[in-house]
């Protein structure tokens, strides 16, 4: 029997013949003589790191890319060396090891099957070394700039005992439930505190009381630098929320540009502010897709990683100091998860305290966490270092029996699962006994008896530490004490510059809805659907009149009805970015309210006058310039007042089923008292009249048409239409004053 470094040495040898075979082939024998030479040489007991690098070397020499020039030679000779160096020829012991090392080096791949591939394909497909090109990542974007370390306010954030309860109303008892329970930790500059848990432990409610977004725990503290929460520090919290409220028909630079043009201070200018937008998009990475829009669900945008990092740049943009996340990475895949989790560890860096919530991360994401947070049903299960949990758990009898990811063995403890992990010995105990009540089919014990277990555990053996260390005082110097309870309120622009920036935000924003071929249509094909009907019916005789009377009756119903159902929409839908934009106080509500509704005027003004050019020349009404453009604005009048209806109906219900059902029934109502169906309407009913817009612009319609010819027309006395103005104006700003009043007192999840 041959000793074992003598069968080594051979088969090496045999490799390296192997290696000449295939060189010969592909390169036509090309510098053979050499490699001859250099094999002769190192079969007699040279170092096999030598014989190794040599193989390499006249590979690289024999290779097809070895006859041309150019970078793409370099770049195969660098990939060549670079596999060949991942292998350690030291500890290989056996011939079939180092065969593959040399086919490695080779840029070949060998199986028992006989298939290969191609050494051009590999070295086009896998990055062998560092110091190639790192292929562009499209959906996580190519990080150009790191986050900006700018000079931030440290806060250091500690909740102690925190609990927090809601009532229930039924519908004849009220009750109380209990969505967390004694809740304590801590988080400083520069870390980055998870919070896992099963849905519905409280993880979203724990993290909108640290936010600041409801209102104050029902029991226990939250200190920020040791003060309590104040109104000052909105303007030092980012909070990104677990949907993606964002307008769909901006771009990512308007976008963002908005945004900072409302946050940040006004000691910045404008080119400063937009400079600022366009630094946080490269630092996040979206670059490439800046003027693409937004998205949702009806209009192609960004993809959802690009989205989840738009909505952390409208937050870290105003460089917060504490910066809250709900969820940033479900619904995305786990690179790009990775990658956003990659940014928050980045912003944490820069000194600012990030706190997220964390749905089942994969395990490269749950090692990217400093501290961690365990919850289940609204109690504790643990705090501290994530990277110490596993070990935690394991004291207190918890293991997994098999290999499986941390987050995932987490969250199975936090449901009472017990499955694939080693059950402790007082739970053991329990289940032997045979109380039905603890255990279940599987022979387990049941998820509330696990649950208690879990919570008795942690109180014994680690709250009372963690809250001695919460217990303490933190030696905190007096000025940012100072500035935490600053209780000025700071707005990042004037009130005109915020109703400015709205007001085309919404005209960017709502043009695409206005001006979609669906309601061009509709308003076109009506229009020339009426001219036909009553084609070129004008004439002075009472006949031709009442028939011209129907047509003005219907303009003023059409114009009527059109606009609330339109309008009732509004706030209802843009509540959710109200409520999101208002709790960061990015404009006061009154610029916002007279920005959006002013907003829609040049839009609302457009489709109107397409209408009226085609049914006024269809239809013969009278031909006068004067005539044309006061029906033009009576027809506006009556088109601002029924908005206005919309616009109070919507704020006041905000519910769009319970909105919609009363504007059918009130412009029914204001229809059938619009003066041409009843002539004679019932003294103890005759107010509602007045109160009827559609009336109102039907007399002055009539007024236009037929005040020099008559002054009694289809039954309606014909006036000098100032009572008629005087009576929508006051609809216009009536309807609207009691949208806003509703919307003031509409509650915010910031109470503010």
């Amino acid at each position: 029997m041959m000793d074992r470094p003598s069968t080594t040495s051979l088969l090496r040898t045999k490799s390296d013949q192997l290696v000449e075979a295939i060189s010969a082939a592909m390169g036509g024998g090309t510098k053979s003589s050499p490699m001859n030479g250099d094999v002769a040489g190192g079969g007699g007991g040279g170092g096999s790191e030598t014989l190794s690098r040599k193989s390499s070397r006249r590979l690289t020499g024999a290779s097809p890319g070895r006859s041309g020039v150019g970078s793409r030679n370099n770049t195969h000779i660098r990939k060549s060396r670079s596999a060949q160096l991942k292998f350690d020829l030291d500890e290989v012991t056996s011939g079939a090891a180092l065969s593959r090392a040399s086919s490695a080096s080779l840029g070949l791949s060998f199986s028992f099957t006989g298939f290969t591939v191609p050494s051009d394909e590999i070295a086009d497909t896998i990055p062998f070394s560092d110091d190639d090109d790192i292929p562009e990542d499209i959906e996580a974007g190519t990080r150009k700039m790191k986050i900006q370390a700018e000079p931030t306010l440290p806060i250091y954030l500690k909740f102690t005992e925190v609990c927090y309860k809601v009532v229930i109303k039924g519908v004849t008892s009220t009750r109380e439930k209990e969505i967390l329970t004694g809740i304590s930790g801590s988080v400083d500059p520069g870390e980055v505190l998870a919070m896992m848990g099963p849905s519905g432990s409280g993880k979203t409610t724990l993290l909108s009381l640290l936010g600041g977004r409801v209102k104050e725990p029902t029991g226990g503290s939250i200190t920020y630098n040791e003060q309590p929460y104040s109104k000052h520090l909105k303007s030092r919290i980012g909070f990104v929320t677990q949907d993606d409220i964002l307008f769909p028909h901006l771009t990512v630079r308007e976008t963002l540009t908005y945004a900072a043009r409302l946050r940040l201070p006004k000691k910045l200018t404008k080119e400063e502010k937009q400079k600022r937008a366009i630094d946080v998009i490269y630092e996040l990475g979206l670059e490439r897709c800046q003027d693409t829009m937004i998205g949702g669900s009806f209009v192609r945008g960004v993809s959802g990683g690009e989205r989840k990092r738009v909505c952390i740049g409208n937050e870290i943009i105003i460089n917060p100091s504490l910066l809250f996340l709900d969820e940033p990475t479900s619904g995305l895949d786990s690179t790009t998860a990775l990658r956003t989790v990659e940014i928050l560890h980045d912003i944490a860096e820069a000194g600012k305290t990030v706190i997220t919530t964390i749905h089942q991360p994969s395990s490269r994401l749950f090692h990217k966490f400093d501290k961690l947070i365990l919850l289940g049903k609204g109690s504790l299960l643990y705090f501290g270092k994530a990277s110490e949990a596993m070990d935690y758990f394991s004291t207190i009898g918890c293991t997994p029996l098999i290999s499986m990811n941390p987050a995932e063995f987490l969250l199975d403890l936090a449901n009472g699962n017990l499955n694939d992990v080693s059950v402790p010995s007082e739970l053991e105990d329990k289940v032997q006994i045979g109380n039905s009540d603890t255990e279940t089919r599987n022979g387990k014990p049941s998820p509330a008896i696990v649950h208690e277990y879990l919570v008795e555990a942690y109180e014994t053996r680690v709250a009372e530490s963690e809250k001695k260390k919460l217990m303490a005082p933190m030696m905190i110097d007096e000025e940012l004490k100072s500035k935490v309870v600053t209780s000025k309120r700071e707005w990042g622009a004037s009130w005109w510059t915020q109703y400015s920036i709205l007001f085309w935000r919404g005209l960017k924003e709502r043009r695409h809805d206005y001006f979609s071929w669906l309601r061009i249509t509709q308003v076109v094909a009506t229009a020339v659907i009426l001219g036909m009907l009553w084609w070129q019916s004008g004439g002075g005789s009472p006949k031709h009149m009442q028939e011209q009377a129907g047509l003005l009756f219907f303009i003023a119903v059409f114009w009527g009805f059109f606009p609330v159902f339109t309008a009732i929409f509004t706030f209802p839908q843009e509540r959710a970015m109200l409520n999101k934009e208002r709790s960061a106080d990015m404009y006061r509500l009154s610029a916002y309210f007279l920005a959006r509704t002013t907003s829609d005027i040049p839009l609302d003004l457009i489709l109107p006058v397409l209408f009226i050019l085609v049914v006024y020349f269809m239809a013969g009404l009278k031909h006068d310039v004067c005539a044309f453009f006061l029906t033009v604005l009576t027809t506006f009048l009556c088109i601002v007042a029924a908005q206005g209806l919309g616009l109070a109906i919507g704020a006041t219900l905000m519910d769009l089923k319970k909105a919609t059902t009363l504007a059918s029934v009130t412009v029914m109502t204001f229809m059938l008292a619009g003066g041409y169906f009843v002539k004679e309407v019932p003294v103890f009913i005759s107010w509602l009249r007045y109160l009827s817009y559609n009336y109102q612009t039907y007399k002055l319609l009539l007024k236009v048409q037929y005040k020099e010819k008559n002054d009694w027309v289809d039954g309606i006395k014909v006036g000098n239409g100032v009572r008629e103005v005087s009576t929508l104006l006051a609809m216009v700003f009536g309807y609207r004053l009691l949208a806003y009043i509703s919307l003031r007192r509409m509650k915010l999840h910031s109470g503010a």
